[in-house]
């Protein structure tokens, strides 16, 4: 009856992917000696990065409000594992959300 409704495989393997290469990229502790110019500057590439990622995913898959929901726990409970403040991982978290749903709510094929 629902389908694929409440299937959200694709949105854990984009998550894990996102939030590993985060941890990688900007390690929740490992920045306290670095310049904060620097700092600044890892996390702007990092968060581009992450952005664009899941713009495109929102923009070429129908995303339900379920799966919506789920991105965003998934985020903030993956960044709160991985060691990230909580501070960080509500503001990244309400940031992907908003993207995803304009993303998601956008044409497909918006016509020029």
């Amino acid at each position: 009856m629902f389908g694929d409704w409440f299937n959200c495989k694709e949105i854990d393997e984009l998550i894990d992917s996102i939030v590993a290469d985060l941890v990688k990229r900007f390690p929740p502790g490992g920045l306290e000696n670095m310049p904060v110019e620097k700092a600044a500057k890892r996390l702007k590439g990092v968060h581009n990065a992450a952005f664009n990622r899941v713009d495109t995913f929102a923009r070429t898959r129908r995303l339900n409000l379920y799966k919506k929901a789920h991105l965003g726990n998934r985020l903030k409970w993956s960044l709160r594992e991985a060691g990230y403040s909580s501070a960080f991982a509500d503001a990244l978290t309400t940031e992907f959300v908003t993207v995803v749903t304009l993303a998601s709510g956008a044409p497909k094929n918006p016509k020029a």
